[in-house]
């Protein structure tokens, strides 16, 4: 290899070899802004030796592969991350809609209209004469009745959204499952064919992603190249080449579960968009339902045993004020608030006298009473009203908060990876340089060749 071809053979490889490693540089830079690209760095390794006589010379260079700079544990790092802010981010978004239904910071939700209900019975017990008073009364109760029936009816219809979500949901973690599984089986045969399958893995690390901000996911990385996926508990999502979808069936409440392979995963699912939306649909919400529930129960059943205890302006001992609730089961509350309604249509009907004549309003003073009682749980109509709003807000509050903690986290994650796998272009300018001059030198030594090898054909022809 030390004669003139041998050398133009060294510099023809190099020629390549350069030429190879500016096209990646070329490729890194064409992607330095491309969300998920992970760097690449061309390999160049010596070419093996060879004896020229007694002596070892050697070959030139080649460039073996192309290498993407990527760290499967950070990667995995910001999947977990990227699961808690995701699940922080869907509960947060549907749990302010609940919030706004109770609308208390803008003056127009439920204790509003509490107060000015049993205000109207104030009101009504200094005139109990006053017809205009007497329908005042009946008018704060169908106020009162409605805001019931219409934040019950948001409740319901919010808790629909969110079970639509959850199906929604459902079917892009099996899209994605299955794409996930076909990269395995493109990455699986680039690997064997000795290629670089950067760009598929590239690929595959941005459907991790989007897989984890929809599901908690657990990923294991096989000798071959290929991963396995599975939600933290274990229910399979991809193994190799294969996806496992997940599906849904509708439970006893008209809600959709989560199945695996015929299990029901609903209660073991722990991160992702899936679990904030269970987390409101199937916690925050039919809690906050159940206590409206039984603020509307107490209050009809509280009013309507007072009213009793009265008499209309006829004298006649009064009737029920509300429209009593019938269960649906056994010691359930449940439907209470929609169906709240005020019975009385008449106002003579408002039973503000407590003896039966027709100028006195102990009754209506005993009714707006009931607004200091505890006929809710021990507590007053606007001590339980106002703890369930505190609850909503504290759970929000307590939920941005570690919301705030996990994205710095996550943040602090990205800018590792991107100081990893990510291009820098001052770096590359340097590199396009190197290989530049490298390739214009191994260019100069074929051009030096080239002039040799004619002189040397001349003095051969010439002689």
């Amino acid at each position: 290899m030390s004669s003139l071809f041998g050398s133009m053979s060294i510099a023809l490889q190099s020629l390549l070899a350069q030429q190879g490693a500016l096209g990646v540089v070329a490729n890194n830079i064409a992607n330095a802004s491309t969300p998920g690209y992970s760097r690449e760095i061309p390999i160049l390794e010596e070419t093996p030796p060879v004896f020229s006589g007694n002596v070892l010379v050697g070959t030139g260079v080649t460039m073996a592969h192309v290498e993407s700079v990527r760290d499967d544990v950070l990667n995995l790092r910001i999947q977990q991350e990227t699961q808690q802010q995701s699940s922080l981010n869907s509960y947060l978004d549907s749990m302010n809609q609940v919030q706004a239904a109770f609308n208390e910071t803008q003056g127009g939700g439920l204790q509003s209209v509490l107060s000015s209900f049993f205000n109207s019975f104030q009101a009504l017990a200094a005139d109990p004469t006053n017809s205009s008073l007497r329908q005042g009364v009946i008018t704060a109760g169908q106020n009162l009745a409605n805001v019931f029936n219409q934040t019950s009816q948001n409740l319901a219809t919010m808790q629909q959204g969110l079970d639509k979500s959850v199906v929604q949901t459902v079917t892009q973690v099996n899209q994605l499952s299955s794409q996930i599984a076909d990269l395995n089986h493109q990455i699986q045969a680039v690997s064997i064919s000795g290629q670089d399958a950067g760009p598929l893995l590239d690929q595959r690390d941005q459907a991790l992603q989007s897989l984890s901000q929809l599901v908690d996911t657990a990923v294991t990385y096989s000798g071959d190249g290929t991963v396995s996926v599975t939600t933290t508990n274990g229910a399979l999502l991809v193994e190799g080449n294969q996806s496992q979808p997940l599906t849904v069936q509708i439970n006893s409440s008209g809600m959709h579960d989560v199945f695996s392979q015929g299990t029901d995963i609903t209660s073991a699912i722990t991160g992702g968009e899936l679990k904030g939306y269970l987390n409101a649909r199937d916690g925050d919400i039919p809690t906050t339902q159940s206590d409206l529930d039984n603020l509307a129960v107490s209050l009809t059943s509280a009013v309507n045993a007072q009213q009793q205890a009265g008499f209309d302006s006829s004298g006649v001992r009064g009737q029920n004020f509300f429209v009593p609730f019938t269960p649906q089961a056994p010691g359930s509350n449940a439907g209470a608030a929609l169906s709240m309604a005020v019975a009385v249509t008449n106002p003579d009907q408002v039973a503000a006298s407590s003896d039966g004549t027709t100028g006195s309003g102990g009754n209506a003073t005993a009714l707006a009473g009931l607004q200091n009682q505890p006929i809710v749980s021990g507590q007053t109509p606007a001590d339980y009203y106002s703890n369930l709003v505190f609850q909503l807000g504290n759970s929000v509050s307590n939920a941005s908060a570690e919301q705030d903690a996990v994205n710095m986290v996550l943040q602090q994650l990205k800018n590792q990876q991107s100081a990893t796998s990510g291009v820098s272009l001052d770096e590359e300018a340097t590199n396009l340089i190197l290989y530049q001059r490298a390739y214009e030198a191994a260019a100069r030594v074929m051009s030096v060749i080239d002039e040799l090898t004619s002189t040397t054909i001349a003095m051969v022809t010439a002689s």
